[in-house]
């Protein structure tokens, strides 16, 4: 069947359309704009605070963000019955205390011994928590054989032979692997501490590792993992990111970086946010991973763990231990459980933290939502026009429109679709401000190899689990390329398809419309493909985190709406960072005849949705609740997409500092839609509830 390609969407009158209009999901009849009858209140206060319900426990709320929080284990306490209760119930990714290091895995020279470890892997995996290995290369806790080691031809093969044998065992059941530990020495020099491999392999011997690993098990995150390590302007902080930044530029395969965060009772240092985001803009996901803090002040909790939860590249907190009395630090008491098991002020400050109820003031909470950082009604100042169209001798340009960007490596890069009356294709620019971005070069893709035809609607992302970038576009399929480098226009692959057809569903409910503006989010375990087809249909389908990009299936109706133009095209999902709630928009057609935004809220991407602001007299982005202090260039509030938090496929936002990057317009221009002069501006929000 020949796909329609996105074209030929003409700016319509719509003076007799309805103003309140129904939109539907499996299992929620919601009104957008309409009154309501007490019942139908109480039902969608109902499902409003029900899809926001936080968790009562750390590894349930920490999922909700996408990341995990996890505890270091020792073998020989899982028979402690309040020990494996706690650990069952609160954690959702286990560490092993000793039981992977060089002197218990290989005591002797190939003899290899995994079954201590085996005990916890095998007690995580079966309560379907998630394994970290610890560790694989470290100066400390090795055999007096590998010490007293002579030759550099010796110990290179002794280290990839534990590397190999070691990774192999557990091929598959690793999340993430430290594979150096603590290889930088304390003080103010930033160098290599003396260790048998230091001395033998010189500094070469932590990408020697890395590399082994990678060979090794190529679907395990690879991390460096280290102490002291927190303070920006420390000579050791440093000299690591210099060699983070090193491999990520060389192709050195490392995938994160490990902050142990042995704190004392001030909790972290005031730097220690911008450590965590300054590494995970070398393209690594950073992590908390050892951490306990003298006596368990509730501050230095609830600091330690707001900094992570800024970070959207911060994936994931480890405390070194359970109870105080499991610590190798018992004495200061670091741990958020006491040597009972009861749950210390701390708990509750790092559940809370993390965006939790502590279960002793659940009974006390009520109804209402218990995010209040998205309001229910939203103003908006909007900039000029930041970015037009630069024609050159062969793209004859007409409008610049559906922006997708992210911030990284100190750039904002921005992609968008060129659209003129010969059609559409794709195009980047990139700036370090936005008062730069009307003088970016425009880099056209269709001189890549994602090449020329129909492409536009571009979403661009950072998919993790791979290291690579996305840019998911349409080309009258869903279509996707990527690259290695965002910041490389010709890096880009050619096009590849998510779907071998359009799926029946969306042949037999198009009408029509047009199938147009895929939009890709994951959370901790899959990714779903949004998209519209300009006849009232949100559509959705499903793959695993472990098989995106490919196993798009149960493609089913997300939403619905009978009047197509209140729920016409331009999708985005995004998670609001610090709680368990998805924020849903969709472009619509107003009265007037305008674009404009709804929104919706729901605890999973999957829906129900919940109504937020959703209607003409309260839209998300609409010309009625936009100031223009520099002139209201444009009526139209249209298609593009909010800054997020981060620029991975969770697509993050920050709900205390919503931007928006949009299309507009001449109000007075009219004629083919394809040649409408579609100019981007930024909406900044000005009723914060933060």
């Amino acid at each position: 069947m020949a796909l329609t390609p996105r074209r030929g969407r003409r700016r319509v009158s719509v003076l007799g359309l309805l103003a309140a209009t129904v939109m539907t999901t499996a299992g929620l009849a919601g009104t957008a704009g309409a009154a309501t009858g007490p019942a139908q209140e109480r039902t969608a206060q109902k499902q409003t605070a029900t899809g926001s319900a936080k968790a009562s426990t750390l590894g349930a709320q920490a999922a909700q963000s996408g990341r995990y929080f996890g505890a270091a284990v020792a073998a020989g306490k899982l028979g402690d019955g309040t020990y494996a209760t706690i650990l069952n119930r609160e954690f959702n990714m286990v560490t092993p205390e000793n039981e992977m290091k060089w002197d218990t895995i290989e005591r002797s020279r190939g003899s290899f011994n995994f079954a201590p470890a085996d005990q916890i892997a095998n007690h995580a995996t079966s309560r379907g928590q998630r394994l970290r290995g610890h560790t694989l290369v470290w100066h400390s806790q090795l055999p007096s054989w590998v010490s007293s080691i002579g030759d550099a031809t010796t110990l290179r093969s002794v280290m990839k032979n534990h590397i190999t044998t070691t990774m192999a065992h557990y091929k598959g059941k690793i999340y993430a692997w430290d594979v150096v530990n603590e290889a930088f020495a304390d003080g103010g020099g930033g160098q290599h501490r003396p260790s048998v491999f230091q001395n033998l392999l010189g500094d070469g011997f932590i990408e020697e590792a890395f590399r082994a690993a990678r060979s090794a098990d190529p679907a395990a995150k690879l991390c460096y993992n280290d102490y002291n390590i927190e303070d920006w302007s420390a000579a050791k902080t440093q000299g690591v990111y210099r060699m983070v930044r090193d491999f990520k530029a060389r192709g050195v395969p490392i995938d994160c970086v490990g902050f142990q965060a042995h704190f004392g009772t001030g909790g972290p240092p005031a730097s220690f946010q911008t450590t965590l985001s300054s590494f995970a803009a070398l393209g690594v996901d950073v992590q908390i991973t050892e951490l306990d803090i003298a006596q368990a002040p509730t501050a230095a909790y609830t600091n330690t763990v707001r900094a992570c939860m800024n970070v959207s590249r911060c994936t994931g907190i480890t405390v070194w231990g359970i109870r105080d009395s499991d610590s190798w630090r018992a004495g200061e008491k670091p741990l958020l459980f006491d040597n009972n098991g009861n749950k210390k002020a701390a708990y509750n400050a790092t559940l809370t933290a993390l965006g939790g109820t502590p279960a002793a003031k659940a009974a006390t909470r009520t109804t209402a939502s218990p995010t209040a950082s998205l309001p229910s009604s939203f103003k908006w100042n909007s900039s000029g026009i930041l970015m037009s169209p630069k024609p050159d001798a062969t793209h004859n340009i007409a409008g610049l429109k559906d922006p997708t960007v992210v911030y990284h490596n100190g750039k904002w890069h921005v992609f968008a679709s060129v659209a003129s009356a010969s059609g559409y294709n794709l195009v980047y620019l990139s700036f370090t401000d936005w008062s730069q971005a009307a003088s970016a070069t425009h880099h056209y893709l269709d001189r890549t190899a994602i090449g020329t035809g129909y492409r536009a609607a571009p979403q661009v992302f950072y998919f993790a689990p791979q290291n690579k970038w996305y840019l998911v576009y349409q080309t009258g399929n869903a279509s996707y390329s990527t690259n290695s480098d965002i910041s490389n226009p010709n890096g880009w692959s050619a096009p590849k398809n998510f779907y071998s057809a359009m799926p029946d569903i969306i042949k037999q409910n198009i009408g029509n419309g047009y199938w147009v503006d895929m939009w890709v989010i994951c959370d901790s375990a899959n990714c779903y493909l949004f998209s519209s087809d300009d006849n009232g249909h949100l559509y959705r389908s499903q793959t695993t985190l472990a098989q995106f990009p490919n196993g798009f299936t149960n493609t089913v109706i997300a939403a619905q709406d009978p009047n197509k133009y209140a729920l016409f095209e331009a999708s985005n999902i995004y998670k609001v960072q610090g709680s368990n709630q998805y924020l849903l928009i969709v472009e619509a057609i107003g009265s007037d005849g305008k674009r404009y935004f709804r929104s919706w809220t729901s605890g999973s991407i999957a829906g129900s949705w919940t109504p937020l602001a959703a209607s003409e007299a309260n839209p998300f982005a609409r010309a009625n609740n936009t100031a223009f202090p520099a002139g209201a260039w444009t009526k139209d509030i249209s298609h593009g997409e909010l800054i997020r938090a981060g620029n991975d496929q969770t697509l993050t936002i920050n709900p205390c500092k919503l931007q928006y990057l949009y299309q507009g317009m001449n109000p007075n221009a009219g004629g083919d839609y394809n040649t409408l002069p579609w100019r981007l501006g930024l909406l900044t929000q000005t009723n914060s509830a933060c």
